[in-house]
């Protein structure tokens, strides 16, 4: 772990830089040179392969949201990119990787870390050893005593608690960042909790639960609580037997913890890039994996597609900027539009797995965008992929 004035070699990170624009694409590509991290293990499970079927999806013409013709290779090219791929029905259509990563490094997923949770959440429900209708503190009785009393698990698997955090980013005295503090991912400039957990229990509630959706990133980090009290294990062990060790991984993936070993399941997985298609493929295969390996129940997936008959009406009522007309937030997941063709895993600076059903497509980008949030380059590269998905759903690819 970096102290706050330490640099890891080569590279001028400290913990107070590691997240700055400079240093991005380095950090995010050497999470455990920088921070303490525990292994998610593939275990001795065989490894699912993807065939090489390389397709000319790069000069694919499109327009962006902004009326802008490019191709998708110049989407990519001007968003930050650190690795890309497409893949159908095992076949890889493209996989490129334009800022020196490689094929088995780890990449931080940021918030795709929610959605990994969200399979974990899944695979309890499908053994009976998690209830969303269950109130919170039937797992975590310490709860009673938070802002989260008196909330449901499926209220924290679709963000509609009542509980104040905020999720400004550029905002340093927000809750997001106060959390990272906490944990360590920031040199301490606020008096207060040095753990998750003691965070968690800190934050009050404002107002009813299961109102409207607001993005929370606390919301997963009491999930992932629950799903460690449910699951009997810690999050690293629990995510390798219900989620890695099923999926056909090739490499092992990590996640940060903090001083007490928790870890930061809102946005603290680094993992490979093939290893997200293969993540996708679980969403795409109604929750089986490559391998064959049942990680979710189907109904999971199909509750996470059709959601609440109110999920719509409250995301569309959001105070979360989400610039997805017609969308849903279900089981951690992002449905960007009317019906459930596309569903997404997003994470801040760019990180996205992008699964067309009806095409049968699975796309994965890890980036380092200089800025949090981009409505420009989150939308572009949605764009993108729905033209890559298109051309092979028409058979021109």
């Amino acid at each position: 772990m970096l102290s706050e004035t330490s640099s890891s070699p080569g590279a001028g990170v400290t913990l107070n830089n590691w997240q700055t624009p400079e240093q991005l694409a380095w950090s995010f590509q050497h999470i455990a040179d920088i921070l303490p991290t525990a292994v998610i293990s593939r275990a001795a499970a065989p490894t699912a392969p993807f065939e090489s079927a390389p397709a000319p999806v790069d000069e694919l013409p499109l327009v962006t949201v902004d009326g802008r013709f490019l191709t998708v290779r110049e989407v990519m090219d001007w968003t930050y990119t650190d690795g890309w791929l497409v893949e159908h029905d095992g076949r890889l259509l493209a996989e490129h990787y334009p800022s020196g990563m490689a094929p088995g490094t780890r990449h931080l997923l940021m918030s795709v870390s929610k959605s990994l949770v969200s399979l974990v959440a899944g695979s309890l429900w499908g053994a009976g050893l998690l209830h969303p209708d269950a109130p919170v503190t039937a797992y975590v009785p310490q709860l009673a005593y938070s802002g989260y009393a008196g909330a449901t698990v499926r209220q924290l698997l679709d963000m509609r608690t009542g509980v104040r955090f905020s999720e400004e980013y550029t905002d340093p005295d927000a809750e997001v960042r106060q959390l990272e503090e906490a944990i360590g991912w920031k040199a301490w400039t606020h008096p207060g909790p040095r753990s998750m957990y003691e965070f968690l229990l800190g934050l009050q509630k404002v107002r009813e639960h299961g109102g409207l959706f607001e993005y929370r990133s606390a919301e997963t980090d009491v999930l992932g609580w629950i799903c460690e009290a449910a699951g009997g294990a810690r999050m690293p062990q629990l995510m390798s037997r219900l989620l890695w060790s099923r999926i056909g991984a090739e490499e092992d993936a990590n996640i940060g913890v903090d001083s007490t070993g928790t870890g930061m399941f809102d946005g603290g997985i680094s993992a490979s890039l093939r290893d997200m298609a293969r993540v996708g493929r679980v969403v795409l295969g109604d929750g089986v994996s490559m391998t064959g390996a049942r990680v979710t129940p189907a109904e999971w997936i199909h509750d996470t597609l059709t959601g609440a008959p109110d999920s719509r009406q409250v995301f569309a009522d959001s105070p979360t900027d989400t610039r997805m007309p017609g969308g849903m937030y279900r089981n951690q997941f992002w449905i960007p539009r009317e019906g459930s063709d596309v569903v997404l895993a997003l994470g801040i600076h760019g990180q996205m797995i992008y699964v067309n059903r009806p095409a049968r497509v699975v796309a994965v980008k890890l980036s380092s965008w200089p800025v949090p949030q981009d409505a420009w380059m989150l939308l572009s590269t949605i764009t993108a992929f729905d033209t890559i998905a298109a051309a092979v759903q028409e058979g021109r690819l």
